[in-house]
C-alpha cells in the first residue's frame, strides 16, 4: 500500500518545519542537465549535477528529504539565472569545506559574470601564488556550482579544463554568460 500524494507532502512538510532534516532537496530541470539541490537550515548546502541523494546524505547527515519548497528562492533564482535575467545569487550559503577550500571559494565568489580568470589568479589573490593545482582542486569539489562559478575559471592559456561537471556544461554555462 503506498502513501497518498498529499500525507506524503504534508510529512515532508512537517518534518522541515519541526527541524528534524540535516537538509531538504529538490530535483531541478535546467538547460545543463537536472540539478540536485539542497539545502540546510543555515543555508544552500549543495548543487549536483549527479541527483544522487546517497552522496548527500553521506555529506551533510541522514535525515534527508524531498521538500521543495523549501527549495522555491533556490529554484526560483536559479530559473533567472537561466533566463539570463540574474547575474548573481543572494542566498545564505552553509559550506562545509576545509578552511583553504573556504578561502578559495570566497575568493571565486569574487569573479564578475561574464569575466573569466585563471587557477593562478585566484591563488595569487588568496596570497598562495604557487598554489594554483591546490585552488583547482578546491574548485573540483565545489559543493554549490553556478552558485559559486567555478565554470569562470580556466587554465592559464585559458583553456577550458577541470570542470567537475563535464566540458560541456561548462561551455554551455560560459556561452551563457556570453564569456565563451
Amino acid at each position: 500500500m503506498s502513501v497518498p500524494a498529499e500525507l506524503d507532502r504534508r510529512f515532508r512538510e512537517a518534518a522541515a518545519a519541526e527541524g528534524l532534516l540535516d537538509a531538504a532537496y529538490d530535483l531541478v530541470d535546467s538547460p545543463v542537465g537536472t540539478l540536485l539541490v539542497a539545502a540546510t537550515d543555515r543555508g544552500l548546502c549543495r548543487i549536483s549535477y549527479t541527483p544522487d541523494v546517497d552522496a548527500l546524505a553521506a555529506a551533510i547527515g541522514p535525515r534527508v528529504l524531498r521538500v521543495p519548497s523549501r527549495l522555491a528562492e533556490v529554484e526560483h533564482q536559479l530559473e533567472e539565472y537561466f533566463a539570463g535575467e540574474r547575474q548573481s545569487f543572494d542566498l545564505e550559503l552553509d559550506l562545509r569545506a576545509p578552511a583553504f577550500q573556504r578561502q578559495v571559494l570566497r575568493e571565486l565568489a569574487l569573479v564578475p559574470y561574464g569575466e573569466l580568470a585563471t587557477y593562478g589568479d585566484l591563488a595569487r589573490r588568496i596570497g598562495k601564488p604557487r598554489a594554483a593545482r591546490a585552488v583547482g582542486g578546491a574548485l573540483n569539489r565545489n559543493p554549490v556550482p553556478i552558485v559559486l562559478p567555478c565554470h569562470r575559471v580556466v587554465g592559464a592559456g585559458g583553456a577550458l579544463v577541470g570542470y567537475a561537471g563535464g566540458l560541456d556544461r561548462k561551455r554551455a554555462l560560459l556561452a551563457l554568460e556570453s564569456a565563451a
